[in-house]
């Protein structure tokens, strides 16, 4: 009988060898406060930087963003590939850069663009390069008009609603246009016409109407904008573009609500960025502005460079980056076409309503989006619940994994608090009822044990732009 071989105490590859082959200390030095000095092994660094994320908010939870957190393998392998191409490097990437000028090529259709005219856009990071872009090309605009006519240029200004999200105040701000901020009211989170006729006059450089808003998800009155705009050009002889910001709103009314003219069916709207790595379902950043003809983006803020080794236009205030997020952009659109982007934001609005419908039911929540257009779910609590607010349920559910935002309205509906749910193609039913049955017990237990969760403070320099605007 052959004799059994004895197994290896410490066989290759156990534990025991694993961790003495380990680096080990290297998982241990603290992170120094000045830059490093010395290597570490690339498993060790990359343990570092994995191990500081672990307490993150896991973002396929995070229904406070509208950012895209999910996408199919072979988007992420596009991802991936298109990583290292620089974008503003055309000579070397020319069927990279040609997938840009199809997208918006294909938006320009998608947004009802005129057959007759030249679609020109760009690709940018994030919808806030692109609302500074259109803001540019109206300020520029208006500017030239002036000169031709002999006025004075020195005050143009910009009018929009108290509902607008940052980056138009940074775009005031920077490029020195003064603020002409319509505030809102309770009851109404978006902008109308109703107090138009006390902002605009003839230094309005143009009018900043949304479409799918970040606080309530709702639509301003686009159409009633437009329509007093054309009363007061009949009035005044002034006519006022307008620009809409689509960031959320861009790639989910086309699809759910084909009939709705917001977009460039409307004669006035000149302009409409929005954000691919938002409904547009791409991984951050990707922003898109498309004009509706060549002729609104002036050819004076195009620049041509050809130190990257032939020459090429750049109208971007961004210059190198990844053509990662413009690829997947490009996948998506081929991969899904006008019938996959209907079905997913069906099935996404359809989730919203069932959250919106179970959770006023109970006579808690009150909704604060009249019109639901987007997939959000902004809820402010009714009037009888005493022991707890809006900012208790966000700390609450917490605990169960979930980020939902909770804030205060801006300027004069400020007293007025919201909790926000956005609603992201990767949440299905299921999920959509383990997230009401959360909310619900939080609020069962505020009930009984009370809340103490107070609004977070504006940093005062806000306080200051906020009370200027």
């Amino acid at each position: 009988m052959t004799k059994q071989k004895k197994p290896d105490p410490k066989p290759k590859g156990s534990l025991d060898e694993m961790m003495r082959q380990l680096p080990y200390d290297e998982f241990n030095l603290p992170i120094p406060e000045r830059f490093p000095e010395k290597i570490m092994t690339a498993r060790a660094a990359k343990a570092i930087v994995h191990s500081e994320c672990w307490t993150d908010a896991n973002p396929m939870l995070n229904l406070s963003s509208f950012v895209t957190t999910f996408c199919e393998p072979e988007a992420r392998e596009i991802f991936a590939d298109g990583s290292f191409r620089n974008f503003a490097d055309p000579d070397m990437y020319p069927h990279t850069k040609d997938t840009e000028f199809t997208c918006v090529r294909w938006l320009h259709d998608l947004w009802n663009g005129p057959k007759d005219a030249e679609p020109y856009g760009s690709a940018t990071i994030g919808s806030s390069e692109a609302c500074m872009l259109g803001g540019l090309a109206h300020k520029w605009n208006w500017v030239e008009a002036r000169k031709k006519a002999k006025k004075d240029f020195s005050r143009p200004n910009m009018v929009t609603g108290g509902n607008v999200q940052i980056v138009w105040k940074k775009f005031l701000r920077y490029f020195d246009v003064e603020p002409r901020i319509v505030p809102l009211k309770p009851g109404n989170y978006r902008l109308t016409a109703e107090h138009l006729d006390k902002y605009v006059d003839e230094n309005t450089i143009c009018v900043v109407a949304i479409a799918g808003q970040t606080f309530t998800g709702e639509d301003d009155d686009i159409q009633e904008i437009h329509g007093w705009l054309d009363k007061y050009e009949r009035k005044t002889g002034i006519s006022i573009p307008m620009h809409i910001d689509g960031a959320s709103g861009g790639f989910v009314n086309p699809f759910l609500y084909p009939d709705y003219k917001w977009d460039f069916r409307l004669p006035r709207v000149q302009s409409i960025n929005a954000s691919g790595h938002k409904y547009g379902l791409v991984p951050p950043g990707l922003g898109w502005v498309v004009f509706k003809d060549r002729k609104v983006f002036n050819e004076n803020l195009v620049f041509y460079v050809n130190y990257l080794g032939g020459e090429a236009a750049t109208a971007t205030l961004n210059f190198s980056k990844s053509s990662a997020p413009i690829l997947v952009q490009y996948y998506q659109f081929l991969r899904l076409g006008r019938e996959g982007y209907t079905r997913i934001m069906r099935h996404t609005l359809s989730h919203a309503e069932y959250l919106r419908d179970r959770l006023t039911k109970g006579g808690r929540f009150k909704i604060m989006n009249a019109t639901q257009r987007i997939p959000v779910v902004a809820l402010t609590l009714d009037k009888s619940v005493k022991k707890y607010n809006e900012f208790d349920i966000s700390n609450k559910v917490r605990e169960r994994g979930w980020i939902l935002a909770a804030y205060s309205m801006p300027p004069d509906a400020q007293m007025v608090n919201s909790l926000r749910i956005v609603v992201r193609p990767h949440l299905n039913r299921n999920v959509a009822e383990l997230l009401a049955d959360d909310i619900e017990r939080a609020c069962d237990f505020l009930e009984k044990h009370g809340g103490n969760a107070t609004p977070p403070k504006l940093h005062e320099a806000h306080k200051a732009s906020v009370a200027k605007c």
